[in-house]
């Protein structure tokens, strides 16, 4: 464990790490251009860093990553699933020393992995992600990630490099859901590289997606707009209009970096990208999954209220929220939706609404919910809320509260 502890709330964390830095409330407090008594609500919880771009710069000012800020977990831990010990091998696929030089190793001995069959496995963990069985993909990794890249020691064919840039997406967007901010960018940067090989546009967008989920997890704000936005123009050059899986991918990144905008406080660049997205789902006409993006007005309209819960309308998420039909959509984006929908709940203290999705979130997809940072900074929150009931043991909340390790 690194630094506080994962029981800590937020609030005492920043005092935490504040002593640590030697600092004085006021000191910090003037940092943030703040008052004293604001940031000694924030110390004895009773405010909360609403907007995300206030706890990225109170890490900076702390000289801590936002991931240790926020509590996120280092492993998906579950006693009764064995995919929970599998973090540890997808490190060390992706620090496996013969990736370091093709000279010194040489080709792998024995006949190559077939591409058709590895591409087959590929989407069929991208399936398992997007219905949130994240254990299942967890425990996929290492081997997927170990097979592309023994395909890449056979590069003469760019179909290989495109399957390994698929893959190295994967495990950045996977790594990115369970807190692992700094395996989900090494990922990332080997799915782009791969991308760059493969000389393929599309694959080269759909792996710059994967580096801003990884930017974004690691609040990297300035990082993954400028990466989404990048990423966008180049697509808009090289795609032709009427394919459906550029149009995907091209409003995928547009809401990648309307929600990087958000988080950065930037609601102009963030309304900008969000109706470039709105407009491009209006020409794909229907919620598609083509490359596995869930791209669609459905999945539009959950990527503006999670930016308008970032810009801090908690009130405008709360009223709408609950409006938008998500049945059609995948898991993960579901269980997303009904965890940014509690926060809004959770925000103005409707803390039994807030209980009641979490727990429906909770039953669609627990390791999504059980290692989301957000989730247990909200159990935190209402616990300490609780009447005495909401303390028992036996209490629903309660009980989330320990499957979340918030306790």
């Amino acid at each position: 464990m690194r630094g506080a502890g994962d029981q800590l709330s937020v609030g005492e964390r920043v005092a935490f790490y504040r002593r640590r830095r030697g600092l004085t409330q006021g000191t910090l407090a003037a940092l943030m251009g703040r008052s004293e008594d604001w940031l000694s609500k924030i110390e004895r919880g009773e405010r909360q860093l609403q907007k995300i771009e206030l706890a990225v710069e109170m890490a900076r000012h702390l000289r801590v990553t936002l991931g240790d800020l926020l509590g996120q977990p280092v492993l998906v831990e579950d006693p009764h699933d064995p995919a929970g010990e599998d973090i540890p091998a997808i490190r060390d696929a992706l620090m496996s020393p013969r990736r370091l030089s093709r000279m010194l190793y040489g080709q792998r001995d024995g006949l190559p992995p077939a591409p058709g069959h590895t591409a087959a496995l590929t989407e069929k963990v991208w399936s398992d992600y997007q219905k949130g069985l994240i254990g299942s993909v967890v425990q996929a990794l290492p081997g997927l990630i170990q097979t592309a890249q023994a395909l890449e020691e056979r590069d003469d064919v760019p179909q290989r490099w495109a399957i390994s840039a698929r893959v190295h997406h994967l495990a950045a967007s996977t790594l990115s859901k369970v807190g692992e901010g700094d395996l989900a960018w090494l990922a990332a940067e080997r799915a782009t590289y791969a991308a760059d090989q493969a000389d393929d546009p599309l694959v080269l967008a759909s792996a710059a997606r994967a580096g801003t989920h990884a930017l974004l997890a690691a609040g990297r704000y300035d990082d993954a707009l400028d990466l989404g936005s990048t990423a966008a123009e180049y697509l808009r050059r090289q795609m032709r209009e009427d394919d459906p899986n550029a149009v995907s991918l091209l409003g995928m990144l547009h809401l990648r970096t309307g929600v990087a905008a958000a988080r950065h406080d930037d609601r102009f660049t963030a309304t900008e990208n969000l109706r470039r997205a709105e407009a491009l789902a209006a020409q794909l006409g229907e919620d598609g999954n083509y490359w596995q993006t869930a791209f669609g007005p459905t999945n539009v309209e959950l990527h503006q209220l999670s930016a308008a819960l970032d810009l801090g309308d908690v009130v405008y998420v709360v009223e709408r929220a609950p409006q938008v039909d998500v049945l059609a959509m995948p898991v993960e984006r579901a269980v997303s939706h009904g965890i940014d929908s509690a926060h809004a709940l959770s925000l103005v203290a409707e803390d039994d609404g807030a209980l009641e999705l979490l727990l429906d979130a909770e039953t669609r997809a627990p390791q999504l919910v059980r290692h989301s940072a957000v989730v247990r900074e909200m159990v935190k929150a209402m616990q300490r809320r609780s009447p005495v009931t909401g303390q028992a043991p036996s209490s629903p909340l309660m009980a989330l509260a320990e499957r979340c390790r918030a306790v």
